[in-house]
């Protein structure tokens, strides 16, 4: 089963009534290379590891599986809102928010990353998948958008993803992401492995978007999935692997 240890907990100042967690790899079922809670059920794992994952997790929020509401993630932009009948639906989008109580938005990944929003308010929740792709072309302004909420009063938690010193690009990722913002170059430094390519902070750079979109209370963003094989899944680093969950949700 899982554990408290097994969890990553958001240490924000959220209010009362938002709850949001991150799983690990442990506590689950699945056997290697996917060993062993993984969440993602289009990585070649047994489908019914991935339903008793699932159930594990739902058990740990208390929600009915159906109310842990997945998306079919494809590095855009799309956000959708979360309504009662969204449980147990598969919609395709890179984010999604709700003020439906006891429905989880949830997130999968394995170096992308996940962020978590929620009104200072506590009346409505959102999370996104900020891949670099979805990152560069908006995925968190869309998101802080289409909550109906001010900006200003979003609060925002960044969750484990490849870390800056482990995720190094191509000159073309840096071209896209300063032809829409120069300061991004902040986030680029030159890589000394690989000439002509930088290591990238995915996590700098959601700060600038969601600073640029109104949001100014950022927390999070010091867990690198890439460095820590025993907590987390990597993509990079693995190739065939699991995918661990981030979610939030109003009780």
């Amino acid at each position: 089963m899982i554990s408290e240890r097994d969890l990553v907990t958001p240490d924000w100042p959220a209010p009362a009534g938002v709850r949001a967690l991150c799983t690990t790899r442990q506590g689950g079922v699945s056997q290697p290379p996917w060993n062993s809670l993984n969440l993602g059920g289009h990585v070649g794992d047994r489908p019914e590891d991935v339903v008793e994952n699932r159930r594990r997790l739902a058990a740990v929020t208390g929600l009915p599986t159906a109310r842990l509401v997945w998306l079919n993630q494809v590095h855009g932009i799309d956000v959708v809102a979360l309504t009662a009948a969204s449980a147990g639906t598969l919609v395709t989008a890179d984010a999604c928010w709700t003020r439906e109580r006891g429905m989880a938005c949830a997130i999968l990944t394995a170096d992308c990353l996940p962020v978590l929003l929620c009104d200072q308010a506590g009346q409505v929740v959102g999370a996104a998948h900020a891949g670099w792709r979805s990152l560069c072309a908006g995925v968190l302004e869309r998101l802080v958008t289409a909550m109906p909420v001010p900006a200003g009063d979003v609060l925002a938690w960044l969750g484990p993803a490849i870390g800056p010193q482990r995720f190094e690009v191509g000159p073309e990722v840096r071209a896209e992401f300063l032809a829409r913002d120069p300061q991004a170059a902040r986030a680029f430094v030159p890589s000394s492995h690989r000439p002509g390519h930088y290591l990238a902070d995915l996590y700098g750079l959601a700060r600038q978007r969601l600073a640029q979109a109104g949001v100014g209370r950022v927390f999070g963003g010091g867990l690198c999935t890439l460095s820590d094989s025993e907590r987390f899944f990597s993509y990079r680093r693995d190739g065939q692997t699991g995918r661990m969950a981030s979610l939030i949700w109003l009780t």
